[in-house]
């Protein structure tokens, strides 16, 4: 009875007459009363199918305001093909439809890709001292780089290895890296580490709100906070310090974080182009100085 209530009034039967004070022929109120008069007469005179056919795509549903307040793209097919089919080997958008032009991805799945440039050796197995060393090169703090190095794999190494005995040194194995996938993430990575470009665009369309295609540090919480699964602890807090990585990363002078930026970091390519950028700056400031 008490969900009953609740559902009446937050979506009213369309046959419950609510009491209405005369209203002003012009105001504005009024207006929006008959046209849903006049929405409620076509309705009556369309037909089930008809009304299935109206329906059939719609995005967003009257009684459910987070479906208004979290816009989908409808466009992704006009110029994009297939942007809900997963990619194993590039990382595409609808800017870039092939992928990053200069990126090589070498067989390794798009999920494989995001981590191996932390593979310092390249041998297939990244240890904490790697990771350690990754972070420095992308030119964080000493102890910024210990604590993502430690953290990183205490969380996700066992998940990866390839048998049931824990390893002392924490190693982390590409080969099996989709099994440590959390939950509570964008969805953009499948459980096989492909990558689906339509979920990087719906990202976007739903929180990007101050500029398209950009995200500010007040969205990326909201975009958290919406992709929480429930009592998934882990999840909620892995997807935060992941973000806020990124953002501390790739966040540009006006504090945002572009699209270009997320899609670059999922298949691992911005994290080359950030060394290449810090490798030129410094050695134009030697010879500069």
């Amino acid at each position: 009875m008490a969900n009953g209530g609740i559902v009446a009034r937050a979506c009213p039967p369309r046959n419950i007459e609510m009491f209405r004070s005369p209203l002003p022929p012009n105001s504005h109120f009024s207006y929006h009363c008959r046209e849903r008069e006049k929405e409620r007469e076509r309705e009556r005179a369309m037909t089930t199918m008809e009304m299935m056919e109206r329906d059939a795509m719609k995005t967003v549903a009257p009684c459910a305001p987070v479906t208004y307040h979290r816009r989908v793209r409808g466009d992704l097919d006009d110029t994009f093909p297939k942007p809900y089919l997963p990619r194993a080997l590039q990382a595409p958008d609808m800017e870039h439809p092939l992928g990053t032009a200069e990126h090589r991805h070498n067989g390794l799945s798009v999920l494989q890709q995001h981590v191996a440039f932390f593979d310092l050796d390249d041998n297939g197995i990244i240890y904490p001292s790697e990771t350690f060393y990754g972070f420095r090169l992308l030119r964080f703090n000493l102890l910024a780089s210990l604590i993502l190095a430690a953290g990183i794999h205490i969380a996700l190494s066992y998940a990866t290895l390839p048998g049931w005995i824990p390893y002392p040194f924490f190693p982390i194995y590409i080969n099996t890296i989709h099994k440590a996938k959390h939950g509570s993430d964008s969805k953009t990575y499948d459980n096989e580490g492909r990558y689906i470009p339509a979920n990087l665009e719906l990202m976007f369309s739903k929180y990007a709100r101050t500029v398209p295609d950009r995200l500010s540090i007040g969205e990326l919480w909201d975009m958290t906070e919406g992709n929480r699964d429930a009592f998934d602890f882990f999840g909620w807090l892995a997807s935060k310090v992941e973000w806020g990585v990124l953002y501390a990363l790739a966040s540009d002078k006006e504090g945002f974080l572009s699209k270009e930026a997320v899609r670059r970091c999922f298949d691992g390519s911005l994290f080359y182009y950030c060394v290449r950028n810090y490798t030129e700056m410094s050695e134009y400031r030697s010879y500069y100085y």
